[in-house]
């Protein structure tokens, strides 16, 4: 796989020596806009022009846009593998930077395709869309960009149980850089900005159940100890701190274990998974070019006004977890599922159903699909676990094989997939998923 990011590091320094501007199409979650950071950033320093475009999906019409449009390099980041056919046809250089479950359909000698699927490396686990980026750029003496792969890494929820396969090059790559540290933590968000009940109904992961998503349980559980609810966890004593510390570990051991940090950035970004939900956020609520200026070194305005999006959107997941508990799922044999027409829903439903795995408001034994509908369609998030996709599921296939049967479109991993099909195939569509995920139980 290094051989082929260097193919794309090659093909890279060839348009930056011919002082070409580059054209930048990436995904919209923290993921993807890491992505992009990591391409921008190198590409910056070069002093190279370049056009980026943040997307939620990779479309006909804008790949026929790009088709038409006079570029000598046109790269995807975190998005891009399931096009490959389309993409061959371009009369330009393609770089593909994905991670997500690819086709059958092999690149030709103008795109280079950098893909951990494509050598047997899990996508899902061991590399996200910001790794393949970074990996393209790697050879060109960016490894202190790094730690913007491991962003990503974390925005795509890989990072949570410590990191595997081309991670763990990546993570030694940052240390090595200068712009890495681990240390022991707990692994609670906003430590030096939101009071400490807060702090704790906002942790979605690791999972605290009965305090995850719960504010009235997190308030409760402090003064069980004591401990004023209002007060930051930077401002407790030390003493205070080991007695939190000892008793989330008894709700959740994985709260206690590595932190890692980039020891040159400002306290709010300096934890690598808090700044990875900066970026969702503002990918979360469509301020893609916000969370890309931070990226690239913007601060004071910028990330106060991210900030700001950050607290909206946790309690836009708290509400929506609220909803869980109040309206459940639907299930069918194998299968369970989520619908709602709120507007609001519509942006965390892939991450409610996700988080209502973790803390047990959902049945972990069965795949969720949230769906949410947008006028004539229905977007729809897949969400199931590690066991789960280790008893054969793969909801990546299911969605994409699935969608397809309806003039739809999908895609993804095996443990998260998306799709977006027409509103009228609702049920025929569900029932095609749960038929389909019992055949890949039955037949793993």
């Amino acid at each position: 796989m290094l051989n082929r990011a260097s193919e794309a590091s090659n093909v890279l320094k060839k348009h930056i020596e011919n002082n070409n501007v580059i054209r930048i199409i990436s995904h919209n979650d923290a993921d993807g806009i890491s992505a992009a950071a990591v391409l921008a950033n190198a590409l910056k320093e070069e002093n190279v022009q370049f056009h980026t475009t943040i997307v939620p999906r990779l479309k006909e019409d804008l790949i026929n846009q790009l088709r038409h449009e006079k570029h000598d390099l046109v790269i995807f980041s975190d998005m891009g593998s399931s096009f490959v056919g389309e993409l061959n046809s371009f009369k330009c250089d393609v770089i593909i930077a994905d991670h997500h479950q690819v086709s059958d359909v092999e690149a030709e000698s103008n795109v280079v395709h950098i893909n951990p699927h494509l050598f047997d490396i899990d996508g899902s686990r061991d590399l996200s869309g910001a790794g393949s980026s970074y990996l393209a750029v790697r050879d060109l003496d960016k490894k202190h960009l790094a730690y913007f792969a491991l962003i990503g890494a974390f925005g795509d929820m890989q990072g949570q149980d410590g990191f595997t396969g081309v991670n763990k090059l990546i993570v030694d790559d940052a240390k090595q850089s200068g712009n890495l540290e681990i240390h022991d933590g707990l692994k609670i968000v906003s430590k030096s900005s939101e009071p400490l009940f807060k702090s704790l109904a906002y942790t979605f992961s690791p999972p605290l159940p009965g305090i995850t998503g719960d504010l009235e349980g997190s308030t409760e559980f402090l003064e069980k100890m004591n401990l004023s609810y209002g007060i930051k966890f930077t401002d407790l004593g030390e003493e205070e701190k080991d007695i939190l510390k000892d008793e989330l570990i008894k709700i959740n051991p994985d709260i206690f274990g590595d932190c890692y940090t980039v020891p040159k950035e400002i306290p709010l970004l300096r934890d690598l998974e808090e700044y990875s939900y900066i970026l969702d956020a503002c990918g979360k609520n469509k301020k893609f070019g916000l969370g890309l200026s931070i990226a690239l070194g913007e601060r004071e305005k910028a990330l106060k006004t991210a900030t700001d999006l950050q607290r909206k959107y946790r309690d836009q997941l708290v509400k929506g977890l609220e909803w869980i508990k109040r309206e459940g799922s639907v299930n069918l044999s194998n299968i369970q599922y989520l619908y709602s027409e709120d507007k609001v829903l519509k942006s965390v439903m892939g991450t409610i159903a996700s988080i209502g795995l973790s803390i047990n408001l959902l049945d972990d034994s069965k795949p969720v699909l949230g769906l949410s509908r947008l006028h004539k369609d229905i977007k729809v998030s897949g969400r199931t676990t590690r066991q789960q996709v280790e008893k054969g599921v793969n909801l990546g296939k299911a969605l994409q094989d699935s969608s397809n049967n309806f003039g739809g479109q999908g895609g993804g991993h095996d443990i998260a997939a998306g799709a977006m099909i027409p509103f009228d195939s609702k049920d025929n569509f569900l029932n095609l998923v749960n038929d389909m995920v019992e055949y890949q139980i039955n037949n793993d």
